[in-house]
């Protein structure tokens, strides 16, 4: 597991230690090494998690626990998911605000449809989705309500770490950083369990953003690492982040539990 996509970024880091919380939300968001679900049952009893490279039997490869010892960068990882569209669903004269988001939300739940990204404002709903997975049905639908345009060709980037929790400044670092990359933000977004900020790109700028921002939050100083608004000693720790489908190399994934190792070899 690696601090990005090493394709889109060499510079990236091998994450030595990592919370079963970020290795999902990283997984979530488009590293699959691990799906989200297949970590449940050590979530529950505890059992630490190992994934290790089987073309490369000296390295240490990366434990997944609970907890995580803090990193010494502000971010575990950085992640991105390709072949996302936005929705814009803006409400039509006459409509009630609370009947328009009822009726948005509930031809969502009609079509089965699950979104990545939700923004609100009085008058208009913005999503995400997977474009194949998007219905042409279900625009079909917000259309009898309300005005419906839809962007193709979009990602989302996402960086995952939980000690960005309370730490004025983060954001305003993350976006800086895109800003000055020549990066335009389409739509963000913070979960309220403070543990990642994602944001909605352009495709084609995936590559741009995801360097400048690895370079910002990983530098190849390994002695200090960028904070927002000044420099500050990295504590004990390690970087992080999962690798992206399309950089999985064959890695082995065990998992240790009263002294005995199960272990299963996975690819692309």
């Amino acid at each position: 597991m690696m601090t990005t996509d090493p394709r889109l970024c060499p510079e990236a880091k091998t994450i030595k230690q990592i919370s079963f919380n970020e290795a999902a939300e990283l997984a979530y968001f488009g590293a699959k090494v691990l799906h989200p679900a297949t970590l449940l049952p050590a979530i529950h009893q505890n059992i630490p998690v190992y994934v290790l490279n089987s073309r490369n039997l000296k390295s240490t490869g990366t434990k997944i626990t609970a907890q995580a010892p803090p990193s010494r960068d502000v971010f575990r990882a950085i992640t991105a998911k390709t072949g996302i569209s936005i929705v814009n669903v803006v409400a039509s004269r006459g409509v009630m605000v609370h009947g328009f988001l009822r009726s948005v939300f509930e031809a969502l739940d009609r079509r089965s449809s699950s979104v990545d990204i939700v923004a609100i404002s009085e008058v208009s709903l913005s999503f995400t989705m997977e474009t194949k997975r998007l219905p042409k049905a279900l625009l079909t639908e917000l259309e009898q309500i309300a005005d419906v345009t839809c962007e193709d060709q979009q990602a989302i980037i996402c960086l995952v770490g939980e000690d960005i929790h309370g730490k004025p400044g983060i954001a305003a670092s993350v976006f800086n950083t895109v800003a000055e990359a020549g990066v335009n933000i389409r739509m963000i977004s913070q979960g309220a369990s403070e543990i990642n900020i994602s944001f909605v790109v352009k495709e084609s700028d995936v590559p741009q953003a995801v360097r400048h921002l690895h370079a910002h939050f990983f530098p190849a100083n390994a002695g200090k690492t960028r904070s927002p608004g000044k420099q500050s000693k990295r504590v004990n720790g390690s970087a992080a982040q999962l690798p992206s489908a399309s950089t999985a190399s064959p890695t082995a994934v065990s998992v240790k539990q009263k002294g005995k190792a199960f272990a299963a070899e996975t690819g692309d």
